[in-house]
């Protein structure tokens, strides 16, 4: 297996109310194979989201290195680490950040349409048809957000962040906002697809039964990965 994602000593930190500043991320190195399951355990608290915001591109504001297959993305400005965002890195967040006023088909089409260049036919078959994959009837693929369980929103979700064909896939508390057969349900439904396309999947969460189903488990704690 060759390296997707390396940290190299990644620090970063937040200002307080009042003025005083937290270290978020303290020292981290860490590697990350490609189509490898990571789980990144931790409180709330901990520094496991600032870590995944930065491993996500979302966050430039950081000390030490971040690389992509060997390149820093130091140097990136923010429209390349935007493009490499849309072409590479898929996202779930555990409030699905789904847009409320788009259907469930034109929020799995958006990453493809950030993209350019690919028609509208091809854009509305593949959000379709990967709705379909992930369980989602003909039924939910006009619906908007606010008639979708949460079940069905957070599988939107995922269809969303697999259908541009990501190297990385950052899930954020997945199943955090759900009850235990759905979230399990969930569960399933994101693994068979990770195993099944290959993707690197790294998972943040403080749920050590989802975590157990990675490959790999560390641990976060006051911003020190372990």
């Amino acid at each position: 297996m060759s390296t997707l994602i390396r940290l190299e000593h990644l620090s970063t930190e937040v200002r307080l109310p009042d003025g005083e500043r937290l270290t978020t991320v303290d020292d981290v190195s860490a590697s990350f194979e490609r189509g490898t399951s990571t789980a990144i355990i931790g409180k709330s608290g901990s520094g496991k989201t600032s870590l995944a915001s930065i491993v996500g591109l979302l966050n430039n504001d950081y000390d030490g290195t971040l690389s992509y297959d060997g390149r820093d993305c130091a140097a990136w400005n923010d429209a390349d680490r935007a493009r490499f965002r849309c072409r590479h890195v898929g996202f779930v967040f555990q409030n699905y950040s789904l847009i409320p006023h788009l259907s469930a088909w034109e929020n799995v089409a958006l990453p493809l349409q950030y993209r350019g260049g690919i028609p509208l036919r091809v854009i509305r078959r593949r959000a379709s048809r990967m709705l379909h994959t992930v369980g989602l009837g003909s039924r939910t693929v006009c619906s908007m957000p606010s008639r979708l369980s949460g079940g069905e929103q957070q599988r939107v979700a995922i269809a969303r962040a697999l259908v541009g064909d990501p190297d990385l896939l950052i899930c954020d508390e997945p199943t955090g906002a759900l009850d235990t057969e759905t979230g399990d349900m969930v569960a399933d439904i994101l693994f068979r697809h990770v195993r099944e396309l290959g993707v690197t999947l790294i998972l943040v969460t403080h749920d050590p039964q989802l975590a157990a189903r990675c490959e790999r488990r560390l641990t976060i704690d006051r911003g020190r990965l372990s």
